[in-house]
Parts: structure tokens; sequence; C-alpha cells
């Protein structure tokens, strides 16, 4: 299951190296390779977030999120999103914006003789509004797992009191709402400060909509076509809440895309630490990182991993909760993506050591009972 699982990422990684190699010759080949390691090496808490999602999805909607989803990814955020941004903040027309990529100004100098902004400056400048979108995204996302009441916790001390506050109608919104407005008066500068603001603001719409729109269709099943043309009325299928399909696959489907790109905002900005060259980018980045992401994601729906470490989801959610954080405070303050990758890997880590104590500990229970009896 591994090799079959891990073995077209392997193809794409060798064919993304060489790639590189045949366009900038060690240097590009070890630059893609560093942007790889680092994208799949700070990726997990997205591949568990991606798992607990697609695991509801059918299996066309999964290999739509393989096929498609890889493409969005790769093409999508880290080499077509980057030229949107330059395209719209620097008044310059698509072909345009493509030059000044591929043409970067003479290194360690953010301007052209001629006054023009670099494509790495242009991008870096529009982070605040990048990094509110997204990071509001992301915060309701967190704040609407914490604040709903669930079977088992993991941070009992704190998840237990969360979920007693979350009986509160609308009480994510109302929080995100005030983490906004907060983020704008005191960590935007003034010039950004209303781009800022409406940026999270769709941010926060975004997600509304495309949740509100999941959960909408999971709740009606889908009725069989073929009793609907017989009889008139549809009977119920398999339950769209364990396997999601038609309409309610696609909005899941839509929801995962806009869920990775979300985590994918800052490694892309973050990537112009190693390299400002956008095809290595898109190599190191996307062919690599976003292949084996995507690998790992379905490598854990198969494995069953999720319900095996009771506690993963949960660590992976506080991750986010964290990268959301991260993302709003770096509107004022620069933080490595390092760093940002190194606190999810430090919530994933904790709560699979304590799924697995949990684990042993229901063992030596079920083998004591054994004995007794």
């Amino acid at each position: 299951m591994i090799a079959r699982i891990f073995a077209p990422s392997l193809v794409v990684t060798l064919v993304a190296l060489v790639v590189a190699y045949l366009y900038l010759g060690w240097t590009g080949l070890a630059l893609c390779a560093i942007l790889g390691v680092l994208e799949v090496s700070l990726s997990f808490d997205n591949a568990v977030i991606n798992a607990t999602i697609l695991e509801r999805m059918s299996a066309f909607w999964q290999r739509m999120f393989l096929t498609i989803g890889v493409l969005i990814a790769v093409f999508g955020m880290r080499l077509l999103f980057p030229l949107l941004i330059v395209w719209v903040t620097g008044n310059l027309n698509p072909v345009e914006a493509l030059e000044l990529a591929m043409n970067p100004p003479p290194e360690g100098q953010s301007h052209f003789a001629d006054g023009q902004p670099s494509y790495e400056t242009i991008l870096t400048e529009a982070h605040p509004q990048i990094a509110a979108f997204g990071g509001m995204f992301l915060l309701l996302l967190f704040l609407n797992f914490v604040l709903t009441e669930r079977p088992q916790t993991w941070l009992t001390w704190l998840e237990r009191p969360l979920a007693t506050l979350g009986k509160l109608d609308q009480l994510a919104v109302v929080l995100a709402s005030v983490a906004l407005v907060l983020t704008a008066e005191f960590l935007a500068p003034d010039e950004v400060r209303a781009t800022v603001l409406i940026a999270g603001i769709l941010g926060m719409v975004t997600y509304i909509t495309v949740d509100g729109l999941s959960s909408l269709f999971m709740a009606e099943p889908e009725p069989d076509e073929t009793d609907a043309d017989n009889s008139g009325q549809g009977r119920s299928g398999p339950h769209p809440v364990t396997v999601a399909t038609g309409k309610a696959g696609f909005f899941l489907f839509l929801y995962l895309e806009l869920l990775d790109a979300s985590f994918s905002f800052d490694g892309v900005i973050g990537a112009f630490a190693i390299t400002s060259d956008p095809i290595i980018i898109a190599l190191g980045l996307g062919f690599i990182g976003a292949m084996f992401v995507r690998s790992i994601t379905i490598y854990l729906v198969r494995k069953g991993t999720l319900g095996e470490y009771r506690y993963l989801e949960h660590g992976a959610h506080w991750a986010i909760g964290a990268l959301a954080a991260i993302l709003l405070i770096s509107i004022e303050v620069e933080i490595n993506e390092v760093i940002t990758g190194l606190v999810g890997v430090a919530f994933i880590g904790a709560s699979l050591a304590s799924s697995i104590r949990a684990n042993r500990r229901d063992a030596r229970a079920t083998s004591s009972d054994r004995v007794a009896a």
C-alpha cells in the first residue's frame, strides 16, 4: 500500500529535480530539493486536516483531489497565485508580471534602475492582505472545532470550557470579528489597515459560505436518480456524512482546496527567503511538496490513522489555530516559516504521543479485565 500511494510522488519528485537541474544546474536542483523538503516536513498538520475531510468524501471526489486538486495546488497556488498578486497589486498585465518574475534585478536589490519594484518586493508588500484572508479563514475553522462539544477531548481542561462557551450562537464569528478588528487596529500599518479589514472579512465570508454549503448538502441525502425517474420519489443513498457525493462532494472538494490554499499562503511567501525564481518555487513547493502532502493525506485515510490515534485531529486543529494567529501577527512582525512549521509539528507530535499513551492504557485495562474474568 505504501509503495502504491507514494510511487507517484517519488516519480514526480525525480522529474521535478531533473527539470530544476536542466533549468539552473546544480543550484536549481539544490534549491528545488530544499523547498520540497521544507514543504513536506512543515505541512503534516495540513495533511492531517485534509485527511479528516477526505475520508468523508466518495472515491470519485478523492480521485478528484489527487488529480484536479494537484493541478490547482501546483499551478494555481504555487505559480499562478503569486503572478496574480503581482499583476493586480503592481498594476501590470499578465505578460509583464511574468517577465518581471523571470528577470529579477541584480542580487541584493529590491528595485530596478528605473524604480520598478521587483516581483519579490511586490509580492512581499501584498503579504498583509494575504495573511489577513488566510488567517481569518483558518481562525474560523479552528474556532468552529474547539467551540463544538465532542465525545472525547484532548486538552480537556481547556476544550471542555470552550465547548460550553460554544453553545452561544455564532460565538466563533464574534470572536473572529474581534480578532480581525484588533489585528487591523494594532498590527496593520496605517496605509493598509482598510485593506486588511476587507481581506479578513472576505476570508470569513469565504469560510462561512463554503462551510455552510457543504453542511447544507451533506444534511440532505442525494436521491437515487433511477428511483426518482421511476416513481417520482427519491430514495436515500449512503449517509452523506459518511460518503459525500454529488453536490456535497463538490463543496467538500471546494472547501478542501480553499483550506489547502490557506495553508500554502505562508509557504509561498516564505519561499522567497530561499529563491525568488517562480519556476523553482513551483517545482519545489508544488510538484514535490504538494504531491507528497497529498500522498500523506491518502495514506492517513487508507491506514485509518485518524481512528487509531484518537487525538491527532485535535492536535491538527490546535496547529491550525496557531497558524492562524501567526499569520495575523506576521502582518506586523516577520516570522520565519520554519518557526511556523515547528509549532504545528509540536502540536501534532504531542497529540500523537497522547494517543499512543491512551491506546496503551486501554490495552492494559482490556488485558486486566480478561485476567479478572
